[in-house]
């Protein structure tokens, strides 16, 4: 029979062997879960992913003595706290993940654990004997007689999560054949080559990803916009004010452009610009346009008048000011 060093040496080599092929890591805790739920997860995931358990002392020590020629590994350290096991992975974090947290098996509430959730005993006929009335009545549980058995008559919070289950609490729901809780294993941290972070970040999508990128770049133009310094996200908003501000000239003035002058025809053909209007008003019912001050517009553009100098609103510019 190999001795207690010989064995940690074993473990310590095969928990460097399997980290070698993997560079995925699932941290999980691993309380109040048996051999045989155990042996059902292994085989779930068997073919996808490789569950490791040990001593965290072990664990620990494997990586430090391949610090030097893996540095990336100690990233994994800090979360090798308390009763924890790891999952190496090459495949999709968030698919492995859901298969751990899938697999949980109904648990009874037993005396002094920690409850994770709150425990509801429902109103209601229960198979209890009428003997067993000054039980419930010790826990101010509200019941009567009905049919030869107790019935309950309103629900009753009878554990509050993160409270210790309490003898006569754990009595009464075996009694009842309740079993309120449920156990399996659950992913505290997520190490993905040589980077640690929480578990939350599986639940982000691309969609998500691309929102907060979008929001970052506008953060970024906005910025450049008030301050006045130039940026690659900020050129398109450049750009534009620019285009309005060429544009703004050309219809009070002579001067045009070809950008500009599909405009000015149609502010010179009052018909045209109704039509415009008109079509514009179909193809997007939601921006409805006032027909009576778009008649009104159109003559009063159609006819010549002296040019005046318009004022640019502020919002239009956005800050920036291509003209210096």
């Amino acid at each position: 029979m190999s001795s207690a060093k010989e064995k940690k040496a074993q473990y310590i080599e095969k928990f460097a062997a399997v980290f070698e092929k993997h560079t995925r890591i699932l941290v999980v805790s691993c309380d109040n879960i048996g051999s045989a739920h155990m042996q059902k997860i292994r085989k779930q995931l068997r073919g996808q992913a490789t569950i490791l358990m040990g001593k965290n002392t072990l664990m620990r020590k494997a990586i430090r003595m391949n610090a030097e020629r893996n540095p990336k590994w100690a990233g994994l350290l800090p979360a090798i706290v308390g009763n924890v096991g790891l999952v190496f992975t090459e495949g999709d974090l968030a698919s492995i993940r859901d298969i751990l947290t899938s697999a949980r098996v109904p648990a009874a509430a037993k005396v002094g654990i920690i409850a994770p959730q709150n425990v509801l005993l429902p109103k209601g006929q229960t198979s209890l004997e009428p003997t067993k009335t000054s039980f419930l009545q010790a826990l101010n549980i509200a019941s009567k007689i009905n049919k030869g058995t107790i019935e309950i008559i309103n629900d009753v919070n009878l554990i509050k999560a993160g409270d210790k289950v309490g003898p006569s609490e754990a009595q009464l729901l075996q009694m009842l054949d309740i079993r309120p809780f449920t156990y399996g294993l659950s992913v505290q941290s997520v190490y993905d080559n040589g980077a640690a972070y929480g578990p939350e970040i599986l639940d982000l999508k691309d969609e998500d990803l691309l929102k907060r990128f979008a929001s970052g770049i506008a953060n970024v133009a906005a910025l450049s916009l008030a301050t006045g310094n130039a940026s690659l996200a900020a050129f398109p908003h450049a750009v534009l004010n620019g285009y309005k501000n060429l544009l703004s000239i050309a219809v009070a003035t002579d001067y045009t452009f070809k950008q500009a002058q599909k405009l000015k025809d149609l502010l010179s053909n009052p018909e045209a610009l109704k039509a415009a209007l008109a079509a514009q008003s179909a193809a997007a019912p939601a921006a409805k346009v006032d027909d009576k001050k778009a008649g009104a517009a159109a003559p009063a553009a159609a006819k010549k008048e002296e040019p005046k100098k318009e004022e640019k609103p502020e919002s239009d510019d956005m800050g920036f000011d291509l003209f210096g």
